[in-house]
């Protein structure tokens, strides 16, 4: 871990998505030092396609110490358990093993929308990010705590179809961007009630097409912070407790185990 003698390292952080793959590094202090570059996803979206996407905009980045990476799926320890929008052959693959070897840079994965809520969320209370995009990428947050892999988008919603199904990419351009943001609503009411959240955030690539007035508790934000999230990978504030990976590459220490030291109050409070 960074002491006071060592400063925190520079973080290049890639967002995989179902059309694009976005990538930038990041600051000791999470800003952006590049452009944020991107690419599109190849299609089909199998891993070495995809691998070798990141690759090549990795080689056009500045320096860079660590790697941070959202996934549209479920990722558990650094395995792809679902990929709804990219290819099937994704499940079982152990993306931060091989991104490791990619880039030779200790690796951390976990769901795009996760990572995004880590980049806008306040730390109070129920906190709701919703993506929406290619499909519908959900994360759910309890006093900044992260509720790993919710997959909201892939319930039902209506008629027997999912949210995803009907608020998709796919579907937007099929009726329209006025039907979609008629969709929307509902939508919007729904989630308010099941949750109580005291904030729903509204981001993802079709963010921007969002029309007309929404509930005082919901608040859009920018797809950026699919990629801003990614030093909370990283660098978790005390309340979210994220697993790290130990990596060590050829000439590298390999980096502390566990979470970064908390004060007694902090340790306390977690114990709740």
């Amino acid at each position: 871990m960074p002491t006071a003698r060592q400063p925190r390292p520079f973080t290049l952080s890639v967002d995989i998505g179902g059309t694009g793959i976005k990538a930038s590094v990041l600051d000791r202090r999470g800003r952006p030092v590049t452009e944020r570059r991107r690419v599109r996803t190849p299609r089909p979206a199998r891993p070495a396609p995809i691998l070798k996407a990141i690759g090549e905009l990795a080689a056009g980045m500045p320096r860079y110490d660590r790697v941070a990476v959202g996934f549209p799926g479920v990722v558990e320890d650094g395995l792809v358990r679902s990929a709804a929008n990219l290819d099937r052959t994704w499940i079982g693959v152990n993306l931060v093993r091989r991104l490791e070897r990619l880039t030779a840079r200790p690796t951390q994965v976990a769901n795009d929308a996760d990572v995004q809520g880590m980049a806008v969320i306040e730390g109070r209370g129920v906190e709701l990010v919703i993506t929406l995009g290619t499909g519908m990428g959900s994360a759910l947050f309890v006093d900044g705590r992260l509720v790993p892999n919710l997959e909201l988008g892939h319930h039902p919603f209506r008629a027997g179809k999912t949210y995803e199904e009907l608020l998709g990419d796919a579907a937007r351009k099929r009726i329209g961007k006025a039907m979609w943001n008629k969709r929307l609503r509902p939508a919007i009411e729904t989630l308010l009630k099941t949750f109580s959240c005291r904030r729903l955030y509204l981001g993802g690539g079709n963010a921007r097409r969002i029309r007309g007035r929404l509930p005082k508790r919901v608040r859009v934000v920018s797809n950026e912070a699919g990629i801003l999230g990614g030093i909370r990978l990283w660098d978790p504030p005390a309340s979210q407790a994220l697993r790290r990976t130990t990596f060590t590459a050829p000439g590298r220490p390999s980096p502390a185990r566990g979470a970064r030291p908390r004060s007694a109050s902090a340790r306390a409070a977690s114990r709740r």
